[in-house]
């Protein structure tokens, strides 16, 4: 039997989409047969409404191929699940499916045919999932996210479905290696750093645990950008990861919703507000199935891309010539999908962005209803939505969910005001990943106005009720309290209020008193009324002042997602004290039941278990089984054996496979050769000023001017060798973030070629970090920078994943650092640096001119000026870090405060690192201690505390 996609078109009946699951998926018989070599049947099954169809295909005689696929009742028949099954069923898909020539059978050939096999296997389940939440009615999550970074989905899909063996038995014998095969497949360019990834790891977990959950987001055609590292720093160019296709999604063309921007809002006869006119577009759904591990439950990631009808092509303008302008409205469209977060620097970009945002959550709220609606059958009982429907936005882009669910409601549905109201703050929750300023949204109210015209009417009306209830909580007696309150928490900045509400804050104005005893003096000499004309002729003047600068009027949408939602959560327990206590303090005081922690995790599949292969398998003797895969609680285990020396043999040994893993590739993307023997030092994470890559360039920089001061025995004795490691992109409009990877090739480009140094010292940035080279540097890493300024990491997610590997962490006491450190024990993590409770009161001594800097600091900024990294000039650099305050100076990351801290940390790292013994206990110690950052528990308590779903498990 083989299957085939639920996709396929049907007579007489409905597609069986994932929006229609009436019946277990049906199947189609396919047999090959040596006396029918010629011909190729298709069969529909009977009692459903399909006509028996024949397709006769003329082609060579072929050896028998089994059934790709047979199953029972939605599952996978595991008895043809072997390498020979597996073989058959690749290598009908290299045959009849396959996106390339028939010739042949090379690596990316056999990607796309293992790929499409193992989707055949997940289809089942998946279909099969879904009718079951369709015949239950389950209540369901949907998690909106404008970034899903997921990575290579072809090995961790193999492992969930527990066929790693057949498969690479399989592809052996077709002259493959399987880790050859898997290398073919780019990462999905749909994310950019932790948000992303965090959304991935939560996907893998709601499917291992069995809940019913979707994702949403959007398809973007070139993602962020590929990264290339030149002489003159970080380039960027158009990501490519579609240019082959995508074997793992499904288009469905008959899932599509409209989405409209600009036009004008109406009030009709019967009085309900309509939005008409403007520009429409098309959002089209693919789907991208996600496995759970050891389950049959598939999920779903459902991306849309953009299109308009094609009676919007402009045939006539086309046939005079102007073919730019015949296709403007699809080019229009198609743009929104075509990167992550386009350049906002002009009113261009901003726009592309709040479109993008918005048709993120108006295709998936509209697939969200349309599906209640279908599951609820002929009786919709609004009020019973939140009942069914769980929506989680990730970060603020999805904030226009809030006014688009209210807008479906009330223009559409019917629903009044205050039902609408009550429905979406019970639905919707907001989970918050910044306390940077700038990261919290502003948008333009006029753009808004213009681009979502319905929006902002109820987002104003949304404002009014938030005014009434702060000045029904707070009274009216003390004016400047409340002028306080209202400036902190309205959704609206710079908005005129209420004048009901505004007059109590209008002060008296003063008036100007004539001294009359004067003017009579002056009558005396008859020139009263000369002075009088002089008074009125200088009250008449225009005087020259200053022109009032305009204040823009703006949309805060962190505070809408506050007031909207029933929930707010941090991502770290530090980072939820700070949105309590700081971020959102008015909000808090106000509804202190909101607020909630929900420290990150990451998934122990795809961050050890399928990466780090050698230690999992030492993980998994020493703890008895691998039970510790689902219950990362298993690996506390592990401390009772952390001196073992046994143990610390074959974790050394597992270190270092994974280390020679990464010369190869330094080798590969750098051209650098570096020892395995020394210590893999690496940070990897988006280039921030925040992050503060600069502390760790500098301190290299330091370390290697010293050496320089040394002879070669001096050098020997004193500094352990060390490979220090960059990954990262830089915003591509971000110039500081670029100038700061500039000076880090810079370095590298110098250290790396000084022949008196040697192996003692290699810097390497490497290009186009991504998760598939994420995989390859977080199982060899010993030592980890996690070194952001305390307290403005919300949480951070690669710190545990290194942490899960056996890596060690230097770092402040920043998101879950704090937690980390806590659970691997304060001995085995190296803590340097201010506490965020001190950041604030250093900020202002640093403006009041008492900060002195280090020696040492001033030093090694001389020292890169001096020019011994090449010609660059990083006076712009440098200068961030000097005088007391201003933009772009002052130091506001106290790279200058915290560098004798970390540098003294460095040496203690060097010092523990000569000691193997000491060094690898500290190392089993972390793995022992990061159980409590799977993304399993993170996702547990989601499910109980904030969107009450229950598991379902396929049978």
């Amino acid at each position: 039997m083989a299957y085939c996609s639920a996709t396929a078109s049907t007579r007489g009946g409905t597609p069986p989409t994932l929006s229609n699951h009436s019946s277990i998926s049906r199947l189609i018989d396919l047999d090959i047969t040596s006396n029918a070599s010629n011909q190729l049947f298709f069969t529909a099954p009977a009692k459903t409404g399909y006509r028996k169809r024949r397709f006769y295909v003329r082609r060579e005689a072929k050896p028998k191929l089994k059934d790709p696929v047979t199953v029972e009742q939605g599952s996978i028949d595991k008895s043809k699940s072997d390498a020979e099954a597996v073989a058959s069923r690749i290598t009908y898909h290299a045959e009849f499916t396959s996106s390339f020539s028939p010739e042949g059978f090379d690596l990316p050939k056999a990607y796309f045919a293992t790929a499409q096999s193992i989707r055949d296997s997940l289809i089942i389940n998946w279909n099969a999932t879904y009718n079951m939440y369709e015949k239950m009615n389950v209540k369901q999550a949907y998690y909106l996210s404008m970034e899903f970074l997921q990575g290579r989905a072809l090995l961790n899909a193999i492992g969930n479905l527990e066929l790693s063996g057949a498969y690479g038995e399989a592809l052996s014998k077709l002259g493959h290696k399987l880790e050859n095969v898997v290398s073919q497949e780019p990462d999905a360019a749909l994310g950019n750093g932790g948000l992303g990834r965090l959304a991935s790891c939560f996907l893998d977990s709601l499917a291992t645990l069995n809940y019913p959950a979707w994702g949403y987001g959007l398809r973007y055609k070139y993602g962020l950008f590929k990264q290339l590292i030149t002489k003159e720093g970080q380039e960027e160019v158009a990501e490519n990861w579609l240019e082959m296709g995508n074997p793992w999604e499904i288009m469905r063309n008959d899932i599509s919703y409209p989405v409209k921007f600009y036009g004008k809002v109406v009030t009709g006869s019967d009085g309900k507000k309509r939005w008409i006119g403007g520009e429409d577009i098309v959002a089209i759904a693919h789907d991208v199935p996600i496995p759970g591990y050891k389950t049959k439950t598939t999920i779903n990631l459902r991306l849309w891309s953009t299109k308009v009808p094609s009676a919007d092509f402009d045939l006539s303008a086309f046939n005079s010539g102007e073919h730019t302008k015949a296709r403007e409205s699809q080019a229009n469209a198609e743009k929104i999908c075509y990167i992550l977060y386009p350049g906002d620097d002009s009113l261009e970009g901003k726009t592309l962005r709040l479109k993008q945002q918005y048709t993120l959550c108006s295709a998936s709220l509209q697939d969200i209803i349309k599906c209640f609606e279908r599951r609820s059958g002929e009786n919709v009982r609004w009020k019973e939505f939140p009942e069914k429907v769980a929506v989680q936005m990730n970060d603020t882009h999805p904030t226009l969910c809030i006014p688009e669910l209210m807008r479906i409601l009330i223009d559409l549905k019917g629903v009044s005001w205050n039902e609408a109201w009550d429905i979406t703050q019970r639905t919707v929750a907001y989970t918050n990943h910044t306390v940077l300023p700038e990261a919290l949204e502003k948008w333009s109210l006029e753009l808004m106005q213009k681009l979502l015209p319905r929006h902002v009417e109820i987002i104003e009306m949304i404002d009014e009720e938030l005014i009434n209830g702060i000045v029904a909580e707070f009274g009216k007696s003390d004016p400047e309290l409340l002028e306080k309150k209202l400036n902190a928490m309205r959704i609206l900045e710079n908005v005129e209020l209420p004048s009901s509400i505004a007059d109590l804050f209008i002060k008296p104005k003063e008036t100007s008193v004539v001294d009359t005893s004067e003017m009579s003096k002056a009558s005396d000499n008859g020139s009263v009324a000369d002075e009088e004309d002089e008074l009125v002729e200088n009250m008449e003047k225009e005087v020259d002042l200053p022109p009032i600068p305009v204040t823009p009027k703006l949309v805060r949408m962190a505070n809408l997602c506050v007031v909207g939602g029933h929930v707010v959560n941090g991502v770290a327990a530090i980072h939820s004290e700070i949105v309590k206590q700081d971020v959102f303090n008015d909000f808090y005081k106000l509804w202190p039941d909101k607020f909630q922690n929900k420290t990150n995790g990451v998934t122990p599949r795809r961050w050890i278990y399928y990466c780090n292969p050698d230690l999992s398998r030492i993980i998994t003797k020493w703890t008895g089984g691998d039970d510790w895969v689902l219950n990362t609680e298993k690996l506390a285990e592990l401390r009772k054996f952390a001196d073992n020396e046994d143990l610390q043999s074959e974790w050394r040994a597992a270190k270092r496979i994974n280390k020679l893993k990464v010369v190869s590739l330094i080798k590969e993307k750098t051209g650098y050769s570096v020892s395995p023997d020394a210590m893999f030092d690496i940070q990897v994470k988006r280039i921030h000023e925040y992050k503060r890559q600069l502390l760790n360039i500098l301190g290299i920089v330091y370390r290697y001017k010293k050496m320089k001061e040394m002879n070669a025995v001096e050098r020997k004795d004193k500094f352990t060798p060390r490979v220090c490691i960059f990954g990262g992109k830089a915003f591509a409009t971000y110039a500081q973030a670029k100038r700061i990877v500039k000076l880090i090739t810079d370095v590298g480009a110098t250290i790396n070629n000084d022949s008196e140094i040697g192996d003692l010292l290699k810097v390497v940035f490497v290009p186009d970090y991504n998760v598939s080279v994420a995989e390859l540097l977080i199982p060899a890493s010993e030592l980890s920078q996690h070194i952001s300024t305390a307290g403005m990491e919300a949480s951070g997610t690669s710190n545990m994943k290194f942490s899960m590997n056996g890596c060690i962490l230097i770092g402040t006491l920043d998101g879950a650092n704090v937690e980390i450190r806590e659970e691997v024990g304060e001995d085995n993590f190296f803590l340097f640096g201010a506490q965020a409770h001190e950041i604030t009161g250093l900020r202002k001594e640093r403006a009041e001119g008492k900060f002195v800097p280090d020696a040492r600091f001033e030093e090694v900024k001389e020292y890169v000026r001096s020019g011994v990294f090449g010609p660059y000039d990083y006076d712009e650099l440098l200068g961030s870090l000097e005088g007391n305050e201003g933009f772009g100076r002052g130091d506001y990351f106290l790279v200058g405060k915290d560098f004798p801290s970390y540098i003294e940390c460095q040496e203690k790292v060097d010092e523990a690192y000569r000691d193997q013994k000491r060094w690898t206990r500290m190392s089993i110690l972390n793995s022992a201690g990061s159980y409590k950052f799977s993304s399993d528990r993170t996702i547990h308590e989601y499910a109980r505390d904030i969107w009450n779903i229950q598991p379902l498990q396929l049978p």
